[in-house]
C-alpha cells in the first residue's frame, strides 16, 4: 500500500543539524533529492529554525558532540516542548555508549558516521518518518475529539489486548446513557450538550485508577467502561449525578446504567457492548430506577426483538400484518349510533403466532421502521373503506395513526390524497391521529403541516390527550377536530373525586374548543353513563366491541344500516 506522501508527490521537510560544514552539505546531497533539506550548526540554531513556525518538519537528523548546544540537550528540549515533541530525531554518531542514551531520551533511530552508505540513510529516513506518520494518524482516530475518552474501535482494540494477558480476569461493562439528550440539546443549545458530554468525560477518566478500568464514548450521549468484576456500579453513577449537578446548577440531568456483568469470555467483545446496551435501553424512560443489570431475560427479548425487525419487510409483503377496526358510538343521542372506526394493527407472524401489538410498535417506533408500518395501515384502511363504500353506499370513517416520525415526511399530504384517488374517498373518510406528544416536540413545525392537510379537507384528531404533555396555551393555537380522552382517564374515573373532576375538566376543555371528544376504553355501562351525562360525544372500548378484523366489523355497519 501506498503511503500518503507517495500518493500527493510531497516533499517533507527534513532539519540537519552538524556543526562540520563538509558533513552538513555531503547529508544535504543525500537527501534532497526526497527532501527539503533546511540545515544548522547547533542544537541553538536549530531549536530557532523549529520554533519559528517557517515550516512543518517531519524530521531531524542531529550530531551528537556539537558546540553551544550538543545534540543530548537539544533533545532534550524537544521531549519538553509540546509543539516539538513529536518530531521524530535520528542522532549520527559512532559512539555505541551515545546511542544507547540518545535512544533512551526519545531519539527514534541513529545513523553511523561516515556517511558513506547513502541508500542505508535514506531507507532508514523514510521508515522514521512512515511510522511517525502513521502513529500520527493512530493517535488522531484514537480518542474522541470531545471528551478525550476512547473512540469505540480503539476502546474495543483495547479490551482485546487486554484479554490476552490477563484471560482469566472477571470483568464487567457498563453503558451510561442521557436520557431524553437531544431535547438537552434543543433547549439549551448544542454547546450546552457538548459540555455536558465534556464533564462525563471528565469524571470517567477521574475514577479509571478506582474502578481498574477505561472508557469510551460513542453515539453522541452513550459511554461505556471496561472494568473489573462486582465494581460499585451504583458509586460511579452517584458520582456522576453529583459531578453534573455541582457543575451545571440551571438543569437537571437524568442517566441510567446497563451493566452486563462477568462477561462471557466465549463471545466477542462487541457483544459485551451490545448486552450492556440492552440493559440500559431497557429503562429508557423508566424514572423508578437508574441501574439494569443484562440477565438471560433481556438476551430472550433482545433475539426476539431482532427477528420482528429483520421480519417487518416479510411481513408487510405477505400481509401478515392484519388492520383490524375498532367502531365508534356518538352516544349524544338516545340511542349509540356507529360514528367511524379506528384502525388498528395486529400481527400474525407465521411462526411465532399472534403478536401483541404493544411488542412491536414502541419497537418500531423506537427505529424508525414505524413509518413502514403506517403506509401499510394508511394503504389497507382507504382500501378497506372504499370496499365498505361500494358495498353499503355510505362511506364509514377510520381513523389512522400519525406517528411523530411520519408528521414531518415531506410527502406526507401528497401520500394521502393520492390513496383518497385511488379508493374514489374524500378527506373527511380518512381522520389523522396525531399522539398529544408530537404537539410538544416541535410545535411551530407542526402546527404548519397540521394546517395544510386541514385546509386540503382532513380532520385532525389528538391522541392521547391528557397524557401530560399538553398546555392550555398550547391547546389554543393548535388546530385539531377533535380531542380523544386518553383511556387511563376512564380507567380511573371511579377511583376518586379528583380522577373524576379531571375527567370533567378534559371535557370542559373541548366544550370551550367547541370539538367532540371521543373517550378511549369504555368497557362498562357505568363508565359510559357517567361519560354521557357529563357531555361526552363519542365513546370507543370494548363496552361496544373489541377490535376485529374487517369482515366482523361489517356486522356493525349492516345492523346499523
Amino acid at each position: 500500500m501506498q503511503n500518503f506522501g507517495d500518493i500527493s508527490n510531497l516533499k517533507r521537510h527534513v532539519l540537519v543539524v552538524e556543526d562540520e560544514l563538509i558533513n552538513r552539505e555531503i547529508l544535504s546531497n543525500i537527501l534532497s533529492k526526497d527532501y527539503e533539506v533546511h540545515s544548522a550548526a547547533n542544537g541553538e540554531e536549530a531549536l530557532r529554525i523549529l520554533r519559528s513556525g517557517t515550516c512543518s518538519f517531519s524530521l531531524i537528523l542531529a550530531d551528537l558532540l556539537m558546540p553551544v548546544m550538543d545534540g543530548f540537550e537539544m533533545i532534550r528540549l524537544l521531549k519538553e516542548d509540546e509543539s516539538l515533541r513529536t518530531i521524530p530525531v535520528i542522532v549520527m554518531t559512532s559512539e555505541t555508549d551515545a546511542e544507547v542514551r540518545s535512544i533512551k531520551m526519545g531519539a527514534a533511530d541513529f545513523i553511523t558516521k561516515p556517511y558513506d552508505m547513502p541508500d542505508v540513510i535514506l531507507a532508514r529516513c523514510e521508515r522514521i518518518i512512515e511510522l511517525q506518520e502513521n502513529k500520527s494518524i493512530i493517535h488522531g482516530t484514537e480518542k474522541d475529539h470531545l471528551t478525550g475518552l476512547y473512540s469505540r474501535e480503539y476502546f474495543v482494540e483495547y479490551i482485546k489486548l487486554t484479554e490476552k494477558y490477563k484471560a482469566d480476569r472477571k470483568v464487567d461493562i457498563l453503558a451510561i446513557n442521557i436520557e431524553h439528550f437531544h431535547l438537552l440539546n434543543e433547549l439549551y443549545g448544542r454547546k450546552a450538550g457538548d459540555n455536558v458530554l465534556i464533564r462525563i468525560g471528565q469524571i470517567l477518566m477521574d475514577l479509571y485508577d478506582e474502578i481498574s478500568g477505561i472508557g469510551c464514548r460513542t453515539e453522541a450521549d452513550c459511554f461505556y467502561i471496561y472494568c473489573g468484576h462486582d465494581t460499585d456500579y451504583a458509586s460511579i453513577l452517584n458520582k456522576l449525578n453529583q459531578g453534573l449537578s455541582d457543575t451545571f446548577t440551571s438543569h437537571r440531568i437524568r442517566l441510567r446504567m446497563g451493566v452486563y456483568r462477568d462477561a462471557d469470555k466465549s463471545l466477542m467483545v462487541e457483544n459485551w457492548l451490545d448486552r450492556a446496551k440492552t440493559a440500559c435501553d431497557r429503562i429508557r424512560g423508566d424514572y423508578s430506577t437508574d441501574i439494569a443489570i443484562y440477565n438471560n431475560d433481556l438476551f430472550d427479548q433482545s433475539k426476539f426483538q431482532e427477528r420482528l425487525i429483520n421480519d417487518i419487510d416479510d411481513a408487510i409483503e405477505h400481509k401478515d400484518f392484519i388492520v383490524f377496526y375498532q367502531p365508534k358510538y356518538d352516544i349524544r343521542g338516545d340511542k349509540p349510533t356507529l360514528r367511524s372506526a379506528e384502525a388498528l394493527i395486529r400481527w400474525n407472524h407465521p411462526a411465532l403466532g399472534m403478536i401483541s401489538p404493544a411488542s412491536f410498535i414502541p419497537l418500531f417506533e423506537s427505529n424508525g421502521l414505524i413509518q413502514k408500518l403506517d403506509r401499510f395501515v394508511w394503504q389497507e384502511a382507504a382500501k378497506q373503506i372504499g370496499l365498505w363504500k361500494e358495498k353499503y353506499g355510505v362511506a364509514i370513517p377510520v381513523s389512522v395513526n400519525v406517528s411523530r416520525m411520519d408528521i414531518y415526511y415531506p410527502e406526507l399530504k401528497e401520500n394521502f390524497l393520492r390513496l383518497l384517488r385511488e379508493n374514489d374517498l374524500s378527506p373527511k373518510d380518512l381522520l389523522l391521529e396525531i399522539t398529544e406528544s408530537a404537539y410538544s416536540e416541535n410545535a411551530e413545525q407542526l402546527i404548519s403541516i397540521v394546517e395544510n392537510l386541514r385546509e386540503s379537507g382532513f380532520m385532525i384528531e389528538m391522541d392521547d390527550f391528557g397524557s401530560g404533555y399538553s398546555s392550555l396555551n398550547m391547546l389554543t393555537s393548535i388546530p385539531i377536530d377533535a380531542l380523544k380522552l386518553d383511556m387511563k382517564f376512564v380507567q380511573n374515573m371511579k377511583k376518586d373525586a379528583k380522577s373524576m373532576k379531571l375527567v370533567e375538566l378534559v371535557l370542559e376543555i373541548a366544550d370551550f374548543l367547541q370539538v367532540p371528544i371521543i373517550a378511549e376504553g369504555v368497557e362498562t355501562e357505568e363508565q359510559l353513563k357517567l361519560l354521557k351525562d357529563r357531555g361526552c360525544d363519542i365513546i370507543q372500548g370494548y363496552y361496544f366491541s373489541k377490535p376485529v378484523p374487517p369482515e366482523e366489523f361489517a356486522e356493525f355497519i349492516e345492523r346499523e344500516l
